[in-house]
């Protein structure tokens, strides 16, 4: 986290610093320009002052916008400030129709109705060359700190300014024209220079439009569809997840908000669905870095689900697990036992209702089953305090070491504990069993050991085994 707020930090600052450079290149630019198209008299420089002044508002506008997107979000503005470059951006492009609509009316007056006699001097086409200079320098800046910071406004005014270079060269090309009609008598020439001034218009009003569609796209949360696609195709490739039902990305400046629901298998725990909530969030980071993901989960039947694992969701929903889940084939029919453990200050006629309620929807939900037998059992509610604990209880211990000597997978007994609480001897032990024995032989063996146990010695009120592999008890 330190670390994300580090670099955010530097790229900010970044932001700020190449902002104002822009902004000050543009008024030094404006001017000149200015000052060279009211000597020269000249409206392709004029109009290329415009354009100008539009760069220096635009620039303004975009040093201000990325100080106020890189605010954290507030009470006010829980998704950040993100969007305020876009809204910079839309009052940019109102400023650029206007100035486009004065300098083809300007035009159109001086090509039907009169001319303006132009002074020539080289000052203006140094000015227009020092400009093409400038424009270059700052289009390739901006571009480059864009994509490292991923800022829209920076990006526009990249693209603005890279477009801008075209746009001197008409200017350049129109005075070139006029001042030779100038000098060689060719009077229709004296119409390049407003002609160039339409040509500089048109071209702005293209970069406006493109500007327009753009900014309005954002402002009303569309972003590109391959975007989405991206994010779709990383998280369906997540390990767990059974579909995508929902996926809204949307986009405020340089920033992506990711809003995701995802389809799992209901019988995964909390914590296994925790694991893969993080693991779909890295997967759309991987196609939208730093982007702020929102994911929710909703419980689905899997595609491959057993009856033992839709059986297991209805006692999850119910919030109580089963064990001992057996399914029985009686003449075709299937029957189902379970254990339940319910807690033990719980009466009996709500703990029956309980139970029924739990069959009942396990009928419904499971239509193949027949019947449901629950075996219910009391889940402890209360800490135990041993009044006693005896290590080496030797009869039982003696008694507990000859019987486990019966089973011939029982390769050893160790770590024999007794303890007794009240009226009550507890105990518990560790047995040795092979490495590649099944699980359901294990807890044949380990089940048969704790009834044998009971059944020699009769006040041994609980026995607790721990199976465990005769490799890890030479080790």
């Amino acid at each position: 986290m330190i670390a994300v707020t580090s670099s955010h930090g530097k790229y900010s600052a970044e932001k700020r610093q190449v902002a104002l450079r822009s902004m000050l290149a543009a008024a030094v630019m404006t001017l000149l320009k200015l000052v060279a198209g009211i000597l020269s008299g000249s409206l392709g420089v004029l109009s290329d002052a415009a354009h100008s002044a539009l760069d220096l508002l635009g620039a303004v506008l975009t040093f201000f916008s990325v100080r106020v997107s890189d605010k954290p979000a507030d009470e006010d503005h829980t998704y950040g400030h993100g969007k305020f470059e876009n809204l910079s951006a839309f009052g940019e492009i109102g400023l650029m129709a206007v100035s486009c609509a004065w300098i083809i009316w300007e035009a159109m007056e001086r090509i039907i109705y009169h001319s303006v006699a132009l002074h020539h001097s080289i000052w203006p086409i140094l000015v227009l060359l020092t400009s093409i200079a400038v424009d270059y320098w700052r289009s390739h800046h901006l571009a480059r700190v864009a994509k490292l910071t991923g800022s829209p406004a920076l990006a526009t005014d990249a693209f603005h300014f890279a477009s801008d270079i075209w746009s001197t060269l008409a200017v350049l090309a129109g005075l070139g024209a006029s001042w030779t009609g100038a000098h060689l008598g060719i009077a229709w020439l004296e119409y390049a220079d407003p002609f160039a001034a339409v040509v500089v218009s048109l071209m702005i009003l293209r970069i406006t439009a493109q500007l327009a569609h753009e900014t309005i796209g954002v402002l009303m949360d569309q972003i590109p569809a391959e975007t989405r696609s991206r994010v779709l195709r990383e998280v369906e490739q997540v390990q767990g997840v059974l579909a995508v039902e929902q996926a809204r990305v949307r986009r405020a400046g340089a920033a992506y908000f990711a809003d995701l629901t995802l389809a799992l298998p209901r019988h995964y725990t909390f914590e296994h669905t925790g694991e893969l909530v993080r693991a779909a969030t890295e997967a759309v980071h991987r196609a939208l870095p730093l982007a702020d993901v929102v994911i929710h989960t909703v419980p689905r039947q899997g595609r491959a689900e057993s009856i033992f694992d839709r059986v297991r969701a209805v006692a999850a929903r119910h919030n109580v697990s089963v064990h001992e889940l057996s399914v029985q084939s009686h003449h075709g029919r299937l029957r189902v036992e379970q254990h339940v453990e319910l807690n033990e200050t719980m009466p009996l006629l709500a703990a029956h209702s309980f139970v029924t309620a739990m069959e009942a929807e396990i009928l419904r939900e499971t239509p193949e089953i027949d019947s449901v037998l629950t075996h219910i059992e009391s889940e402890p509610a209360t800490i135990e305090q041993p009044q006693e604990v005896v290590e080496e209880d030797r009869r039982i211990t003696q008694l507990v070491k000859t019987t486990a000597d019966r089973f011939p997978e029982i390769t050893d007994v160790h770590e024999i504990t007794v303890a007794r609480s009240g009226e009550h001897i507890y105990l518990s032990c560790h047995c040795s069993l092979p490495d590649d024995l099944p699980m359901q032989r294990v807890h044949e063996v380990i089940t048969e050991l704790e009834d044998r146990i009971k059944l020699s010695c009769p006040e041994i009120y609980r026995v607790t085994i721990h199976p465990e592999p005769v490799t890890d008890n030479t080790r």
